[in-house]
């Protein structure tokens, strides 16, 4: 069950609850990405100190290795990983559909489409595997996670019109075959989300829309988005789809993205959010920083898309920078170790200094989305 319970009266954004089986969510939120069942360089304890509300997983990756009978004799993925909190995974599309253009030496196409579903050779040996939306919803729910995805296709972009329609068209009806399975289910399954899609299509993206909403949802997700268009694009797909979207259900913009694009995601209707550039940057000693200590930074300022800054740890400005890496952290190491150690770490290619470093960003999008509750629940975003 998903409720707002605060609307802004300067923008579209929203405040809300959403309850899963694993407890309830504060939204607008970010979901830290652990793609294979661990978020890269932290482990879950780490997440709690963090205050991390929810982690998202992917299909995927998790029925190629370690497969979900192993996971589900575990437990399920929450046991196996030690996340007594909320879990969404997605359905594995996108990675799917990212190998399509990958050739083996023999020049095979990895993957072949069917309007039934997708078949496609493991990157990790070679075997054939067959997923279909009803296999790919039968693995989440025998994860065991709180919001499962329905299986789309996610088309690289630039792509002729035609090719774009006929996957929308594609993705719905593997949606309806998925609720269908979704409702066959008894005793405890997941919350069902579905993926818009359209490209940059305007009557393409609410077409998908329209018949996906016939169908019924408990949310919502856009798709397709975040792969090489330009912000200002994006922003126009929101601007004119997001209040086309279920009021009553949450709204899920995938893979968003830097800081700003959060803020502007925000304040056009979108309640969740994930992304893998906070882990990613960390491990490249790439570190974001407040301009303002957090404590003095008014939600107007995040408004104002200027409130941040990303610094190199490894240039050589901090070899002698002894402030913390952040002296308002919630983690005493990184209140305590300096800016210099931490340059000191990536210069001796030390895998602590990834560590730190993305701790440092996971802290700073999680403490994001804190501060934007905040500002949709004052009224000043």
């Amino acid at each position: 069950m998903f409720k707002v319970t605060k609307y802004s009266k300067i923008s579209k954004a929203r405040s809300g609850i959403l309850h899963t089986a694993h407890g309830k969510i504060k939204t607008p939120f970010f979901m830290p990405v652990a793609t294979q069942g661990a978020v890269k360089q932290v482990a879950t304890g780490e997440m709690r100190r963090l205050k991390a509300q929810i982690l998202l997983s992917n299909t995927y990756h998790l029925m190629l290795r370690p497969g979900e009978k192993l996971i589900k004799k575990a437990g399920g993925l929450h046991e196996f990983m030690d996340w007594d909190k909320p879990i969404l995974t997605d359905s594995g599309g996108f990675q799917v559909f990212s190998l399509a253009g990958t050739k083996k030496r023999s020049g095979e196409n990895l993957v072949k489409l069917t309007a039934d579903g997708v078949r496609f050779k493991s990157y990790v040996d070679g075997r054939e595997y067959y997923l279909t939306p009803e296999r790919s919803l039968k693995i989440q729910t025998d994860l065991g996670v709180d919001i499962a995805v329905c299986l789309d296709e996610c088309v690289a972009l630039p792509a002729e019109r035609k090719y774009i329609e006929r996957s929308v068209d594609l993705t719905t009806a593997w949606a309806r075959k998925t609720k269908k399975y979704h409702d066959k289910l008894k005793g405890k399954k997941p919350l069902l989300h579905c993926v818009i899609q359209g490209g940059l299509d305007k009557e393409l993206r609410l077409k998908s829309l329209r018949d996906l909403k016939d169908i019924g949802w408990d949310g919502y997700n856009i798709g397709g988005l975040s792969v090489g268009e330009s912000a200002a694009e994006m922003y126009a797909v929101l601007d004119y789809l997001v209040p086309e979207m279920p009021a009553d259900k949450p709204r899920y913009l995938m893979g968003v993205g830097y800081p700003e694009n959060i803020v502007e995601a925000v304040k056009r209707g979108v309640d969740m959010l994930d992304c893998v550039i906070p882990t990613r940057e960390g491990r490249h000693g790439r570190i974001f920083d407040w301009r303002l200590p957090i404590a003095d930074l008014r939600p107007t300022d995040i408004s104002k898309n200027n409130f941040y800054k990303t610094e190199n740890i490894t240039n050589a400005k901090f070899a002698k920078d002894f402030k913390p890496i952040n002296p308002e952290s919630k983690l005493s190491e990184l209140r305590n170790l300096s800016r210099a150690y931490l340059h000191y770490l990536f210069k001796i290619r030390e895998p602590l200094g990834q560590r730190l470093a993305t701790l440092n960003n996971l802290e700073f999008y999680l403490d994001l989305t804190r501060k934007i509750r905040y500002g949709i629940k004052a009224g000043l975003l």
